[in-house]
């Protein structure tokens, strides 16, 4: 097809926009060999890198920052990410302005102090998840525990004993944990643990007291049930919906679960232990060791599928599409959709405004998305291309 004359429409605000991506979404837009419509919309994700570089440290600031293997994110009501910085041993920050700090640990210093900043020691922490009051919840995994960090940066233990590993319940430093990943919390203050190496999903009331809420000690299967009925392989990430619904990364299961408030286990999308990349309604999709998740305020669930290193949507209706990323490609360029790459993904972050963030630890970075919406209209005689970045 070839378009006789090309013009901006001149209603557009003036935008900022790289060369790279303008041109990728010009040249997604003018593949096509015929348009049947006089109108076409083509909704992108532009992937940029809003901090962090290949090259892994600790450095703060902005534009200067430098992470070690980030591994999972959560965002708070101003905007601010938490980041795991794992094998920095540190929960990083980054404002709304881009600006990033270390917020509790110290860089390159393992341990399980609890105290404010940097008087505080994690030891490879790989989830983390903030409440309506700004409290910070770390799963610190090789502890053992979750710990509890204030607005003002003070780090208590939640729950379970450092260096202790088990499968207890109980209240505080009674229970026991193996290998805790995923964090989550709901509007009530209660926190859900991915307990991986236990293969369950335990809650910690606001009080601290540990129970199991889905899978049995020890069982690896993908059983759907209730309660101890249902069974995990190795579940990471969660989330949780506005309804009050977990949402859980069965990573080994290469599948999607949910937990119904009333503690229904389901599974929403993958095929148990069947990996791939294919895009589809529910079960007729397929993960690569999906890692982390997180959910908006329509019901979209959005993944880290670390191997097929692609960031994955889920609509309400169950129906699985590749938001960003292509299926087994590596690397760490910007760009529209399946053109950006990343480097096996391990968390989600989406805010208030449906902006995506990702974790991409294999290239110490913390990626951005903005949602792009490129409309393209045919008339007889002319055209006009029209881009619009929300």
């Amino acid at each position: 097809m070839k378009l006789s004359r090309a013009t901006l429409a001149p209603t557009i605000p003036p935008i900022i926009l790289s060369l790279q991506l303008l041109l990728q979404l010009f040249a997604a837009l003018t593949s096509a060999a015929t348009l049947d419509a006089d109108e076409l919309s083509v909704p992108q994700i532009a992937i940029t890198c809003l901090a962090g570089s290949a090259d892994a440290g600790s450095v703060d600031g902005t534009g200067v920052a430098r992470f070690d293997f980030p591994y999972a994110m959560a965002i708070n009501k101003a905007g601010d990410l938490f980041v795991a910085d794992s094998n920095n041993q540190t929960i990083r920050k980054i404002s709304s302005d881009g600006a990033v700090t270390t917020f509790a640990g110290s860089a390159g210093v393992f341990g399980s102090n609890d105290g404010k900043g940097e008087l505080a020691n994690f030891s490879s922490p790989q989830g983390v998840a903030v409440d309506q009051g700004g409290n910070v919840y770390v799963a610190d995994t090789n502890n053992q525990t979750i710990r509890k960090i204030t607005p003002d940066g003070v780090v208590k233990t939640l729950a379970g004993t450092a260096g202790i590993n088990g499968s207890a319940v109980g209240a505080g430093g009674a229970a026991q944990f193996d290998l805790p990943a995923g964090v989550a919390v709901d509007e009530s203050g209660n926190v859900y643990v991915a307990d991986a190496n236990n293969q369950t999903i335990q809650k910690i009331t606001q009080g601290g007291v540990v129970t199991t809420l889905a899978g049995s000690v020890g069982i690896h299967g993908s059983a759907d049930g209730v309660g101890s009925a249902a069974q995990f392989s190795n579940p990471q990430g969660l989330a949780v919906d506005r309804a009050g619904n977990i949402c859980v990364a069965d990573t080994n299961n290469q599948t999607i679960r949910k937990i119904s408030s009333s503690g229904q286990v389901t599974t929403l999308a993958g095929a148990v232990e069947t990996v791939g990349s294919t895009d589809g309604p529910g079960g007729a999709a397929r993960f690569n060791y999906p890692f982390n998740l997180t959910v908006d305020a329509a019901g979209n669930i959005y993944v880290a599928d670390v191997w097929n290193s692609t960031i994955r949507k889920i609509t309400s209706a169950g129906m699985v599409t590749t938001l960003a990323g292509t299926a087994g490609k590596f690397g760490s360029e910007d760009g529209l959709g399946t053109a950006a790459l990343f480097c096996g993904p391990r968390s989600v972050a989406v805010d208030q405004t449906g902006n995506i963030f990702v974790a991409d630890a294999g290239n110490n970075a913390i990626r951005r998305g903005v949602a792009a919406l490129a409309i393209l209209i045919i008339a007889p005689s002319n055209a006009i291309i029209s881009f619009v970045i929300d």
